[in-house]
This record gives C-alpha cells, sequence and structure tokens, in this order.
C-alpha cells in the first residue's frame, strides 16, 4: 500500500486522487497529541491537503478571519524552538509539581505525557513544518468582548480551522500537537516571521511522521460527565449505554 512505510492509520485508504481517507469517529476518537517527531520533510502532496482541509472549517459570517503561516525554513524554525524552550521549562513546573502528589496508573500516565512534552520542548525547532495559526479581530464578531469576563467567542471563527488541520494530519498519518504557549513571546514571534501589527497569533501546530506510534485510543471524561439535559446539573440520560472512547 502507498505509504504504509510512514506510519499510516488502519484502514486509511488512498483514493484515485491521492487523497486519504479514514472514518470521521475514527479520526476523532484516535487523535492523540503526538510530541515525538520526525524532521523528515513531509511531501508537498500531503500538506496541500492539510492545508486544505484547514480552510473547510466554519466561522462567523464566512469571513475566515484567520491566516496560517507554513514554517519550513530551518533558521525560522530554530527561532521557534528557542522561543518555546523556555516557555515550556516555564510551564512544566506546575505539571511537575502535581505529579508529585500522584500515585498509580495516574502518575505513570502523567509522566509519560511529561515525558513526551520534554521531548518536544527540546525539539520543537526540529519538527519539519510548524503551522502559525493568525487572526485579525477587526473581522471578528467578538459577541463577548464586553461581558467582564475572558472573551473565547472569537476563537470559535478560528480553532475550528486547527481542528480541521489536525483532523487531516490524523487521516494522512502525520503526528501534531496544538499549543499555546508561544503566544507569550508573541511580540518575538511577530518580529521572527514578519507578521503585520493587526495580526496576532492563536495556535501554533508542529507537525511531522510520528518517532513512535503516534495517534491511537485516547482517554476522555465521558458524555455523562461532560453533558446535561436543558438546565444545567440534570444528567443527560440519552447517552447512557454509549460506549465512550478511551
Amino acid at each position: 500500500m502507498a505509504g504504509a512505510d510512514r506510519g499510516l492509520p488502519q484502514g486509511s485508504n488512498i483514493m484515485g486522487s491521492g487523497t486519504m481517507s479514514m472514518d470521521l469517529y475514527d479520526a476523532m476518537s484516535t487523535l492523540r497529541a503526538v510530541r515525538r517527531l520526525r524532521p523528515d520533510p513531509l511531501p508537498e502532496d500531503v500538506l496541500e491537503r492539510i492545508l486544505k482541509a484547514a480552510t473547510w472549517a466554519p466561522s462567523g459570517g464566512n469571513v475566515q478571519p484567520w491566516r496560517v503561516l507554513v514554517v519550513r525554513d530551518p533558521a525560522l524554525r530554530k527561532g521557534l524552538g528557542d522561543l518555546y524552550r523556555p516557555e515550556w521549562a516555564r510551564y512544566s513546573g506546575g505539571a511537575r509539581s502535581a505529579l508529585e502528589r500522584m500515585e498509580g496508573e495516574a502518575r505513570d500516565k502523567q509522566a509519560r505525557m511529561l515525558a513526551a512534552a520534554d521531548y518536544l520542548g527540546e525539539h520543537l525547532g526540529e519538527a519539519p513544518v510548524t503551522l502559525v495559526f493568525c487572526f485579525n479581530p477587526v473581522h471578528m464578531a467578538i459577541t463577548d468582548s464586553g461581558l467582564g469576563r475572558p472573551s473565547v467567542v472569537g476563537g470559535g471563527s478560528v480553532y475550528p480551522a486547527v481542528q480541521n488541520a489536525m483532523l487531516a494530519c490524523r487521516a494522512e498519518g502525520v503526528g501534531c500537537t496544538l499549543t499555546t504557549l508561544l503566544c507569550y513571546r508573541e511580540a518575538e514571534v511577530k518580529a521572527l516571521l514578519d507578521i503585520p501589527p493587526d495580526w496576532y497569533t492563536c495556535a501554533f501546530m508542529p507537525m511531522g511522521y510520528p518517532v513512535l506510534g503516534g495517534h491511537g485510543p485516547i482517554t476522555r471524561r465521558p458524555v455523562s460527565r461532560l453533558a446535561f439535559a436543558d438546565r444545567w446539573g440534570t444528567p443527560f440520560s440519552g447517552a447512557a449505554g454509549t460506549a465512550d472512547a478511551g
């Protein structure tokens, strides 16, 4: 099968146009944060399909108030990695403190996640591609901007594109993860990548073929913990008996 040596997901197929395809629910339930990435370049056709998937995402008024920088230049990738490394070191302190209070399988799982995140912290600049998603608030209807609490509505016109790109990575057998830590260094990122003054960063997505197993079953809270029926706190029973992924 073409591409089998690139770690393509089981059940994927290649149609006549070369487009990868897999069941959407399978893709969503196995989309892991893959932080150990090989430096091998991504083929142009694969990258093009991933970017096209991002463009299919919905946005308010279909304005698409986002742009994405496809960072492949070695010097620019290194620059992003150099900015990311100290931010991860600073951020990870809290996770390490929490690890000390954990036991059993929960501790083992957290330790594995930290090990993978530490790897990304040291090697983000070596990922063959990092997508840098930017937004322009002038083109957004940010309806929660005056509510006196953190504003999130604007992200509804940007993050679906990020999720589409990640699902496309899953279908293509490409590892990826979403990080926003570099937003702490936005001024430096904007200078590095020549981002205009009225555009801002909101998501960074290092991509590459996985070093290890890559994507696979995920663990999430069940529907019964996250969904209410009509009013807050009223259990949603429609999902009774439904198997939760992971």
